[in-house]
Formats: structure tokens, sequence, C-alpha cells
């Protein structure tokens, strides 16, 4: 985890930071990075990266934007040089806090704080939320954290604490972290906010303007007019999903180590579906590839994949991935998504 000192330096910079924005991963642990720390300092805009796998430089028009003194780039394991060189001639700091397994690449570069457990001293990988707490420290806030650390398979420390706060949310006493995603009342928060980063722009801000006020789970998961629009949109989009998920499952059945699964449409859930089918489907090697157009993206998970993984970006010309060592993504072109599943195959399948 991240040293004293560096928690020490980050909450410096929070401090120094008049009107921040907060650039973080689009799902449930770059969100709840972002509102753990917008909540510690009340203050900030905060807009999700859908470019993958970097941070491009697109998002420059957001700083300009909302006139932002700070960046903070939470979950995202690269930027472009593009977007750095530009944050450095404009004279604005970047605090870039992630828990991937990738070189940041930042030889020579004077306007990145980095942070990353990673290298820390004593290694470990802790989900940016966690990190965020361990930052911001407002003991209250747990059960928010927990969410951004459930949804990124990690048990926190202080996941006893939430769960005798809130046992009424808790079915059994979990013994991992999609324990919790799949067989409590808990983890449908997780699915709730993880469906509604996938709504209209609108409807997403909405929803972050909630998670600024709320106190307690029972704000998301009781109906009322408050959080009518999450609840209508965890609906629509859980109809779609089960249905996916489903089909997924026969794949699986038939599969012997290598589940391969692909899919269309207006809805981007191949990381939902990936590691739900992995939970159900212990032992075997996952890979569910969402096309839209000409482009795959690819969720995979298992043990050991992100070999496999850096295999895919070196074999395929064009292709992009890496993650962690039993989670990771890529992105290939269609065409390419044979290649793709025969690495996968040939390193696995007996």
């Amino acid at each position: 985890m991240l040293s004293q000192e560096q928690i020490e330096e980050i909450k410096g910079h929070l401090e120094r930071a008049q009107n921040p924005i907060f650039l973080f991963d689009n799902d449930c642990d770059g969100l709840i990075s972002f509102i753990l720390l917008r909540r510690f300092i009340d203050r900030g805009k905060g807009v999700a990266i859908k470019s993958f796998p970097e941070l491009d430089e697109s998002y420059l028009r957001r700083v300009e934007e909302f006139g932002s003194d700070y960046i903070f780039v939470l979950d995202k394991p690269q930027i472009s040089k593009e977007f750095i060189e530009e944050a450095r001639k404009k004279s604005i700091p970047i605090v870039w806090i992630d828990h991937h397994d990738v070189n940041p690449g930042l030889e020579g570069v004077s306007n990145v704080s980095y942070y990353n457990p990673i290298y820390s001293k004593e290694k470990s990988s802790e989900p940016t939320s966690f990190l965020a707490y361990s930052i911001a420290g407002v003991k209250k806030d747990n059960w928010l954290a927990m969410i951004g650390c459930v949804a990124d398979n990690f048990l926190p420390d202080f996941s006893e604490e939430v769960i005798k706060e809130h046992k009424e949310l808790f079915s059994k006493h979990p013994k991992s972290a999609f324990d919790i995603l799949y067989e409590s009342e808990f983890g449908k928060l997780v699915s709730m906010l993880s469906f509604g980063l996938k709504d209209r722009t609108s409807n997403v801000v909405a929803m972050i303007n909630l998670l600024f006020k709320i106190n307690s789970p029972s704000e998301i998961l009781t109906e009322d007019e408050k959080n009518f629009k999450i609840r209508k949109r965890y609906e629509s989009v859980n109809s779609v999903y089960q249905k996916l998920l489903d089909k997924a499952k026969r794949v699986a059945r038939a599969s012997k180590k290598v589940v391969f699964f692909q899919y269309g449409g207006e809805l981007s859930m191949s990381a939902d579906i990936a590691n739900e089918i992995s939970y159900r489907f212990p032992g075997k090697v996952v890979i569910v590839a969402y096309l839209k157009g000409s482009i795959a993206n690819v969720s995979i998970r298992g043990k050991s994949v992100r070999n496999a993984t850096l295999r895919v970006v070196e074999a395929i010309e064009g292709s992009r991935g890496g993650g962690h060592e039993h989670a990771t993504g890529a992105k290939v072109s269609v065409e390419d998504l044979d290649k793709l599943r025969k690495i996968f195959e040939d390193e696995f399948e007996d």
C-alpha cells in the first residue's frame, strides 16, 4: 500500500487544488475513487475516461472547459504523452494514482506526481478506491470504499466493519469479494453503479451528485425519488445483462478450459460478464469480446492471463492490452479475434 509519506503528499496536492478535475476510469473502482476524494475536499469536477487503454489528449478539452488548476487521474494505467505535454505547457500539475502493473513511462517528465503501490517498498496492488479511502481517512465512507474494492475483486481489511454495520445486506459471511458481489444485497450496489455509468451523461452526472451527499447504502437501495433514475437504469440494463449472461453460461458449460464469448449491441458489458462467468466457472480462462464496428473490446479473466495478453499485443499488429495478473483487457480488430483466441487456447488448453 501507499506509505504514510505518500498519503501526506497526495493530501497536500488536494489541499492546494482549488478547482481540480478528477479524470477516473469508467468503472466502479474509478468512480468510487473520485467520489471519496471529492467528498473529502468538497470541490472539483469529475469526468469518466472512456478512451482505452490510455487517457488521451481529447480530455484536455474538459480541463480547459472547467478552468482546472490541478489534474487528478484515478485508476488509469496509461496517459498519452500528448496529454502530459499539453498539461505541462499550461503549467497544470498531474497527480496520477493507480494500481496497475504497467510502466508509466515517466522518464524525464517533471509535471506528474505518480503514486502506485506496485512500486512501493512493500509491493501490493490494492484498488484505487482503497487508496483513495486511505488518503481521505473518513471512516463513515467505508461502505462506499468497499463498493469500489468489491467491484475490483478485492476484500479490504475494513470489510468486517462494513459487514457488521450493514449485516442486513449480507446473507452469509463472505470468503471473497466476489462472494459479496454475486451472493449478497450489498453486491447489488456495485451492479447499480456499474450499470449507471453506462447511461447518458446527464444521468451519470445526476448519479454522481447523489453519491456526493448520501450516507448509507439504503439511500441507493430503497426506492425513492432521488434514486429513481439509477434504479430504472439498473432494471433496464440488468434485463439485457441477464440474457447475455445466460448465453455466456451455455458457452462456458460447453467449453473445456478456455471460454470464448462474443456479442454486439449498444451496451459494453464485457468486464461484467467476464467477472461473473469467471466466478461461476472457477478454473476456466474467460474471454468476453464486445464487438462494435470493426473493433473488439475484450475482457479476459483467469489464472495468470497477463502474459498471454501481452503476447497478443506483441503478435497482433495494432492491438493494445494489459492489466493485472488474473484480469486483463485488450482491444483488437474484429478480424483478429481468431488470432487472439488461438493464442489463449495454445497457452491454456491441454
